[in-house]
């Protein structure tokens, strides 16, 4: 039996593993004594349309506003179409910098502020937006809001947004994992410190407060929403995550992971992309949609019915095994055994899972799954595992993230990512991760809600770390997390983005319609990127799709199945269903 088909057991032994370890996202272990039906779904006073204002002074105004522990740097007035977002013109809008909680560290004597930018346009809809930006942070992203691959933005529908650094500068990455208070600033603190002051701005500048509060990202983003949803639900009413890396520590580490499994069969052992050639990926793609692409009713180069797949598919058996030499017609025994241990996911030497499966998908035929897998893993991951994750942090790593992941101990090493100790007293799961990440009673009972959207390939966070979380969370809800929370898979989508997919949609506009109109999205359209797309041509789309093809994608665990007529490339010939 390969092993993929073990994902059941691996769940729950990673749960028990990090309930051990004294980790916050221990939701994975064996299942509860079913809990007390979930109340009545409760809603938000609806509203027809959020209730906006003007400026009620100058944009410069601004720079004499004043927060506790806050310097206000700039307030300048940004004119209408300076700013445009994939060729979107962003109206006329203020934007106010600044920096929050500035100190010098104890430990490393580096000065440390959390940095900020504001943009609060001349006419506000009344709604606010936390952009929480991706990686490991460390600048200020432009504060547009953006929510994935489309032309959609909240600064454009006329959102106020504040973006920041999370409390740390570029050239602090990672060293700043040396500092605990920076640590705790980049897992939750910063959303913590500058939720307050963003809803004082706003109340300046406008003479009123924000009718409704949102906040969003992707990958790291998508963390800070989940993380933000757990601890802070009493301040936002909507959440939105995208790709999200709420498990973004144990991730980290299974990157390491893939890297060993990829070095042991690279022909370049500094080229893990030696190891699954661009031929040999497509050759799997194509046996991966031979097995799996029409169970959804048609053969339109997209695995919509993920679960089917995974009994359907073989690596081991339906991709031929090469007789001799590697020729891009099949992979070598080795092969096969390094690529399905990497799918299955992290293990001790016990065999104890330590992060989860992943799903077999066409998408990692792109170049964007790649990315993350033959380069990411051997020059970003090491130096957040080692400097940012682990207790005692160790400076060195950066200079050698190649050997350090390449000699990574899954028995010695992961156990640091649970520690700490005097100087560290929260854990990177602490941190990092959603407290009882199925315990969202605050944001259901008070009629918050919650989407989340996550690509079948993506190349870091595995969906199936996203599927298992929102079961339990459903199986804490009994059964009625639906009406509160939904989740969404973008077959073939990689990282936040790209992929053989529909990856450009507006869950954004999605939730504001749930949080404020009570409009419950069964359905949410995205489009492929093709050729003309203001937002930008996905290389990645299959040469014979339309280049404005849509699908609907579907609520877990609902899949797009095609209705059996009509023209393949819309989505309006395509249902949600089991």
């Amino acid at each position: 039996m390969k092993k993929t088909i073990r994902a059941a057991g691996a769940i729950a032994a990673l749960g028990v593993l990090m309930a051990a370890c004294g980790g916050g996202s221990d939701y994975a272990a064996a299942p509860a004594p079913a809990p007390a039906p979930a109340p009545a779904e409760p809603t938000l006073p609806q509203l027809t349309a959020a209730v906006g204002a003007s400026l009620k002074g100058s944009c410069t105004d601004l720079a004499g506003f004043t927060h506790a522990s806050t310097t206000i740097t700039a307030a300048t007035e940004i004119a209408a179409g300076t700013l445009t977002v994939a060729g979107q013109p962003i109206a006329a809008h203020c934007r106010v910098t600044g920096r929050m909680h500035e100190r010098v560290s104890p430990v490393d004597g580096q000065t440390y502020a959390i940095g900020f930018e504001m943009r609060l346009p001349l006419a506000w809809n009344g709604r606010y937006y936390y952009q929480g930006n991706g990686g490991t942070d460390g600048s200020v992203s432009t504060a547009t809001g953006g929510t994935a691959a489309g032309t959609s933005n909240a600064l454009h529908k006329g959102f106020a947004v504040i973006s920041s650094d999370a409390g740390h500068n570029g050239a602090q990455n990672p060293s700043f994992g040396m500092d605990p208070q920076a640590r705790v600033d980049y897992g939750y603190g910063a959303v913590q410190k500058l939720t307050p002051m963003a809803k004082a701005l706003i109340a300046a500048a406008y003479g009123k407060g924000p009718d409704r509060s949102y906040v969003g990202g992707g990958s790291n983003g998508g963390r800070h929403a989940m993380v933000t949803a757990a601890r802070f639900a009493a301040d936002y009413d909507g959440v939105l995550a995208v790709a999200p890396g709420f498990n973004l520590p144990l991730a980290a580490a299974a990157q390491l992971y893939t890297a060993q499994q990829f070095r042991k069969v690279a022909t370049d052992p500094n080229n893990l992309a030696t190891a699954f050639t661009q031929g040999e990926r497509n050759l799997v793609a194509a046996a991966i949609l031979g097995k799996c692409d029409a169970l959804d009713g048609v053969a339109d180069g997209l695995v919509n019915d993920v679960e089917a797949c995974r009994t359907a598919f073989s690596l081991f058996n339906d991709v031929p095994t090469c007789p001799a030499a590697r020729d891009d017609t099949c992979l070598t025994a080795a092969q096969k055994s390094a690529i399905d241990a990497m799918y299955y996911g992290p293990v001790n030497s016990r065999g104890t899972p330590l992060y989860t499966t992943q799903p077999y998908d066409p998408g990692l035929a792109a170049s964007g799954w790649a990315l993350w897998k033959f380069n990411f893993s051997v020059l970003l991951d090491p130096g957040a595992v080692g400097v940012i994750f682990q207790v005692p942090p160790d400076p060195t790593v950066p200079a050698n993230a190649r050997n350090f992941a390449y000699n990574y101990n899954f028995d010695l090493d992961f156990p640091k990512l649970f520690a700490t100790n005097a100087t560290y007293t929260e854990n990177s799961l602490s941190f990092m991760t959603p407290p009882n990440p199925t315990k969202l009673d605050t944001l259901r009972d008070r009629g918050g809600k919650m989407i989340v959207v996550h690509g079948a390939s993506d190349g870091v966070f595995s969906i199936d770390d996203t599927q298992r979380w929102y079961e339990a969370l459903d199986r804490e809800n009994g059964g009625k997390a639906a009406q509160f929370a939904r989740f969404y898979r973008v077959p073939g989508m990689n990282h936040v983005s790209g992929g053989p997919a529909t990856d450009q949609f507006d869950a954004l506009q999605a939730l504001v319609d749930w949080v404020e109109q009570g409009n419950t999205p069964d359905r949410i359209v995205a489009q492929a990127r093709g050729a003309g797309n203001p937002a930008g041509v996905n290389a990645a789309l299959p040469a014979g799709w339309a280049a404005d093809r849509t699908r609907p994608l579907c609520p877990h665990p609902l899949v797009a199945r095609y209705k059996g007529s009509g023209d393949i490339e819309k989505a309006e010939n395509f249902t949600c269903a089991r």
